[in-house]
């Protein structure tokens, strides 16, 4: 193996290392970021943190009709599925910026 194979090797490994920090500091920096979701003009809000843990749910009292609870159920279901899209969306575009565009499964 000549020298200059070996030096590449080196480099790669440190660039690894560096991507590595920066992911961890991603994932660190993530669970303070919140995204909201909202349905129905607001009778439902759901909040997640950047890790896609729920924080809150707000539901107004005009949203609640105990003859249809189904529609209460959908504006949860589409607030939800808002704020998650958008906290995914979000970490796979910061990802993007350390890695390159490089796929590394299991990260987010």
């Amino acid at each position: 193996m000549s020298k200059r194979a070996g030096g590449g090797h080196g480099n790669l490994m440190l660039q690894a290392q560096r991507m590595q920090g920066q992911i961890k500091q991603l994932q660190e920096s993530m669970e303070d970021e919140t995204y909201a979701g909202a349905a129905g003009g607001g009778l439902v809000k759901v909040v997640v943190d950047g890790r896609q843990k729920v924080k809150s749910i707000s539901i107004t009292p005009e949203a609640i009709n105990p003859d249809d609870l189904d529609e209460l159920a959908d504006l949860l279901t589409a607030a939800l599925n808002m704020a998650l899209t958008d906290s995914q969306e979000t970490s796979q575009s910061e990802m993007r910026k350390i890695t390159g565009g490089l796929s590394l499964p299991g990260l987010f």
